[in-house]
């Protein structure tokens, strides 16, 4: 899928209220460490996650809407003139309705503005993209804001409680839940549209792909306070890592040949170090922020793209990949130019 007149327009994020280092999260887990004689200091050692961080009191919708105002204040495009709103990420308000409704009305936005959900794990803030950038294309509209706001706070309270309480577990039935440790929080919001006059990159196109025989490796459930999440990790990096090369061929074929920066879920280091390998990509190019944020859902991709521009390490016609990857599986890779 190619795009001509698709631009990013500014982009803008929100920081978690509070951040627990790996050491504070297993002094948090000190029970189930100590009874099943797990290594203290493992954590941090085989993920590269320093910390994590959640917001105390605040809905989905709201983290998306502090994301967004600042959006605002950066666009030359007012809310008044905002056509469509898509809330992307795997935390929501409750199931009805929808948390784009919520953050809709926050921001005081447009009757003439359509809002909806769109979810698809980590991926949903590049899906939100790839559909708002066809409706740009087309000429349905000439703006949309993307958001998502991600918050652990449920789940890592779920993960602590059940480890230290369920006297069932080894240390081999424990590893399924070792990527729960892993999960930050953040509010991301990217404006775009049609008009490139004051840009900051221009999208110039995305390949997409799924094996969908992995949609059992990694699977959450429970409701918007009590999240839980059971991930077989070894086998969705092997599955996960497969179905990226293969759409990164299709990427490298229709999209950009080579690209001076790499922008990818993030995971953690073991993740990150095999994806460049396999994809066979210069480790320089990689940009990263999982050792402070951690994994932050749907919003890592776009938040490391965001904050590469706020530090100026991106310059005039480099050429971005945001590689994307959701459990299901799913992969979007979308090219972006910088202008």
């Amino acid at each position: 899928m190619k795009f001509n007149n698709v631009y990013i327009e500014s982009m803008a994020y929100e920081e978690p209220d509070v951040f627990l280092s790996s050491d504070e999260m297993e002094k948090k887990l000190s029970p189930v460490y100590e009874r099943l004689k797990l290594p203290f200091g493992r954590l941090e050692l085989s993920t590269g996650i320093k910390s994590r961080g959640y917001f105390e009191n605040l809905r989905p919708s709201e983290i998306s809407a502090k994301a967004a105002k600042k959006v605002l204040d950066k666009s030359s495009i007012a809310a008044s003139e905002v056509d469509l709103l898509i809330h992307s990420s795997v935390c929501r308000d409750f199931l009805e309705p929808s948390t784009a409704s919520v953050t809709h009305h926050l921001l005081g936005l447009p009757n003439t503005c359509a809002s909806f959900d769109l979810s698809n794990a980590c991926l949903g803030f590049l899906d939100a993209m790839k559909v708002a950038a066809a409706q740009i294309e087309a000429g349905l509209i000439r703006s949309a804001l993307i958001v998502t706001g991600e918050n652990s706070k449920p789940l890592i309270e779920k993960t602590v409680e059940f480890l230290n309480t369920n006297e069932s577990l080894t240390r081999k039935s424990i590893k399924k839940y070792f990527a729960n440790l892993t999960i930050g929080s953040a509010g991301v919001a990217f404006m775009l549209s049609s008009d490139s006059t004051n840009a900051l990159a221009q999208v110039v196109g995305l390949e997409t792909l799924c094996d969908t025989s992995a949609s059992e490796l990694c699977q959450g459930d429970g409701n918007t306070n009590e999240l839980m999440m059971e991930t077989d990790s070894e086998e969705l990096l092997k599955a996960g890592i497969a179905l990226a090369k293969e759409n990164y061929k299709r990427f490298k074929m229709n999209v950009f040949e080579d690209v001076e920066h790499v922008v990818g879920h993030q995971v953690g280091i073991a993740h990150r170090n095999l994806l460049m390998h396999s994809l066979e990509l210069n480790e320089n190019k990689d940009h990263v922020c999982f050792d402070r944020y951690g994994n932050t859902g749907s919003a890592a991709c776009p938040l490391t793209l965001a904050i590469a521009s706020e530090r100026s390490e991106l310059k005039s016609n480099d050429r971005v990949a945001m590689l994307g990857i959701g459990s299901g599986l799913h992969t979007n890779m979308l090219g972006v130019k910088w202008l």
